[in-house]
């Protein structure tokens, strides 16, 4: 009986110890706030404004000993062991540091899961938002973020930076793939759709994570699409164009929102407090706190005192510090002392921050909730990725109803090698910040589901380079861009790739038909392969379930995906979008066949 009693008081501590669904009186959140701060000393509140990048932590102490109020992973920070259970010891091991402070305050931990909880390897990465978009699924939206949610918080990390809720104007522009379209409507509904998602109904839910809109903002509008560049705009267009998504995100409800890197009209937007302060927190009545970018600040004016002075003062709550904490810790405290820097902005500050985290429940339940490590990459979220990727292809020709294909009595070719390669499905912020080819992630390469869902009586044979059309009765093609992120996936020229355009011209000798699939981040110019191609499917990047695309291919479902972004018919013609004048897309936005 003694025995029995142990292990049923261990299992208590144990659940007790985990992040749950217990909540508090919401009128008890300003008290249990006020009466903290009101413990705290100036360097403990200042401590809750700092982020840390994980690698930058060299001395894990500082959690404690600074009073740290969040750490993150950037897009290359991750554990040696980047399974669930990796991160899930990770986390626990820094919580467990935090909460070793004078006042016990946990940390929040950020993380970009963008699609997927793509940090972790055997998470199931879902379509990027662009395929999303293209879906037009609010319930959808709604649960891949629930599903996602699931999958972070099984690894213990409770912030996700996303949605990102940017409207990309310019396909030029790296990151397009991260929104999910070019129309602010549609930005309104599907990231209002990924808040509810990520935080549910309740933040203190053991499934619910913090979600973050991002990034604040017209960082989709920069001239010539260029990353972290100006955005040229009057204040009419700039809100009607970029402040959409926020608006839908504050109303949903959003904990957090990331400031951009980008300018408006020459003013970077991490010291704008006419945006951060008078517009997003008066005006519009954010209540969450907001965050810095990488070493956004210190894109500012000035030297790195002053970037500080700044950015708070311009209403920024927490600064993500990938490599500098200890100094700005020295140098804010001397902007205190100086009077550069009032109280009552920190005091804001750090009300926000704690709000959010009792709201979070991290205080009763600050550890790894491990029974929803076992959840992540199950089957089940794996189905609602195969039904994202089928939702999100759009069908731009079908000459001859070359589509949908029978799986019976057929000799089929594949070529590409894209096609048998889940890291060009994936494509950036997979695993590593800006992707990479090949088998990054476990997963059903288009290859291996067309392979699946043909009969017995039917072959498919893979040829990288082409060879063997004449033997085939259908080609399938799948060419695409190699995995790329923010910066570097910034280019002038979105033609199809040279050894794309070289394929498709030698199996068009055949005179089979060709299927056309394309792995892409952006709408691109197709000028030299469309008019080869019989069928012509833009799959965007669809994530670790190739079985979607299967669906598609063979008729199990029709195709539904609609372009959310206007299709240019050469690169003189980017930027286009809907309502220009003199539009004259290749494929208007909205465009989607289906059968």
């Amino acid at each position: 009986m003694k025995n029995f009693a142990f292990v049923f008081i261990m299992i208590l501590l144990i659940s007790c110890s985990q992040k749950g669904t217990e909540s508090i009186n919401e009128s008890e959140y300003n008290d249990r706030v006020e009466n903290l701060i009101n413990k705290m000393t100036i360097d403990e509140k200042i401590g809750q404004m700092v982020q840390v990048d994980v690698l930058a932590l060299t001395d894990e102490n500082d959690l404690k000993n600074l009073a740290i109020g969040s750490v993150l992973s950037g897009g290359d920070s991750d554990p040696a062991d980047i399974s669930p259970t990796g991160w899930a010891n990770l986390y626990d091991r820094l919580q467990s540091i935090a909460l070793q402070s004078r006042l016990k305050i946990p940390i929040i931990y950020g993380i970009d899961a963008v699609h997927g909880n793509n940090n972790v390897y055997g998470a199931v990465i879902f379509p990027h938002n662009i395929g999303l978009g293209a879906s037009g699924n609010e319930d959808l939206v709604r649960k891949v973020s629930e599903i996602t949610a699931v999958e972070i918080a099984g690894t213990g990390i409770d912030w996700t930076f996303a949605p990102c809720v940017a409207v990309p104007r310019n396909e030029k522009w790296g990151r397009t793939y991260e929104g999910f379209g070019e129309s602010p409507e549609l930005v309104k509904r599907l990231g209002a759709a990924s808040v509810k998602g990520f935080q549910g109904i309740n933040l203190n839910s053991a499934t619910s994570v913090l979600a973050c809109a991002k990034h604040y903002l017209g960082d989709g509008g920069t001239q010539n699409g260029i990353d972290q560049g100006n955005t040229i705009l009057s204040e009419a267009d700039m809100r009607q164009l970029h402040l959409q998504g926020y608006l839908s995100a504050i109303n949903a409800g959003v904990g957090s929102i990331m400031v951009s890197y980008s300018s408006w009209n020459g003013q970077k937007m991490h010291g704008s407090k006419y945006w951060i302060t008078d517009v997003l927190k008066n005006e519009l009545g954010f209540e969450g706190f907001v965050v810095s970018d990488w070493a956004g600040i210190d894109q500012l004016p000035g030297d790195f005192k002053s970037d500080i002075e700044n950015s708070i003062n311009a209403g920024l709550d927490m600064i993500m510090l990938p490599n500098n904490h200890r100094e700005f810790i020295k140098l804010f405290k001397q902007l205190v002392t100086e009077g550069r820097i009032k109280e009552d902005r920190i005091n804001d500050a750090v009300r926000r921050i704690l709000t959010i985290k009792f709201k979070m429940g991290l205080f009763e339940r600050p550890l790894t909730d491990r029974g929803l490590t076992a959840q992540i990459g199950s089957k089940e979220h794996r189905e609602v990725a195969r039904q994202a990727v089928r939702e999100s292809l759009v069908l731009l020709k079908n000459d001859a109803k070359v589509l949908p294909l029978s799986k019976e009595n057929k000799k089929i070719l594949v070529i590409g090698s894209a096609a048998d390669d889940i890291g060009m499905q994936c494509g950036g912020w997979t695993v590593t910040w800006q992707g990479n080819t090949g088998k990054v992630q476990p997963g059903t390469t288009i290859l291996q589901a067309i392979k699946s869902s043909v009969a017995s009586s039917s072959s498919v044979t893979f040829s990288a380079d082409g060879n063997g059309a004449e033997n085939a009765d259908i080609i399938i093609a799948v060419i695409g861009e190699t995995p790329y992120a923010e910066m570097k996936g910034d280019k002038n020229d979105l033609s199809i790739s040279t050894r794309d355009v070289n394929l498709i011209s030698k199996v068009s000798a055949s005179g089979k038909p060709i299927v056309t699939i394309l792995l892409s981040g952006r709408p691109m110019i197709i000028d030299k392969v469309l008019p080869k191609s019989n069928s012509f499917l833009a799959a965007w990047l669809p994530g670790t379930q190739g079985e979607g695309v299967a669906d598609i291919l063979f008729g199990d479902y029709s195709p539904k995906g609609k372009l959310s972004h206007s299709w240019p018919r050469n690169n003189n013609q980017i930027p286009i979008n809907v309502g220009d004048t003199n539009y004259d897309p290749l494929f208007a936005y909205g465009f989607g066949l289906t059968y």
